[in-house]
């Protein structure tokens, strides 16, 4: 992970709303749809953060038919929250 990628994903980490989606994604890929309710937010406010998080580079995305489906984009990621003591939540599958 480069210097850039750290600095990123600790910024993305100063938001709650950011960390949450990310707490979200550490059991793996989500559909948009459900994200809103996980983190207790509206809408409008996820979509902005996901934007957001794509942009730093940490997160991916792909389209399934209507949903658009997020994940993290690095394994590094989930190492570093499981440094900071953060366990995976478990996957809707």
């Amino acid at each position: 992970m480069s210097m850039n990628s750290r600095f990123e994903l600790f910024k993305a980490l100063g938001d709650r709303t950011r960390y949450n989606i990310i707490l979200s994604l550490l059991g793996g890929e989500r559909c948009a749809c459900e994200l809103p309710a996980l983190v207790k937010r509206a809408q409008p406010t996820v979509s902005l953060q996901l934007k957001y998080l794509i942009k730093a580079g940490l997160l991916s995305s792909r389209r399934d038919g209507k949903n658009v489906l997020y994940r993290l984009k690095s394994q590094d990621i989930a190492q570093i929250m499981g440094v900071l003591g953060v366990r995976k939540s478990k996957s809707r599958k």
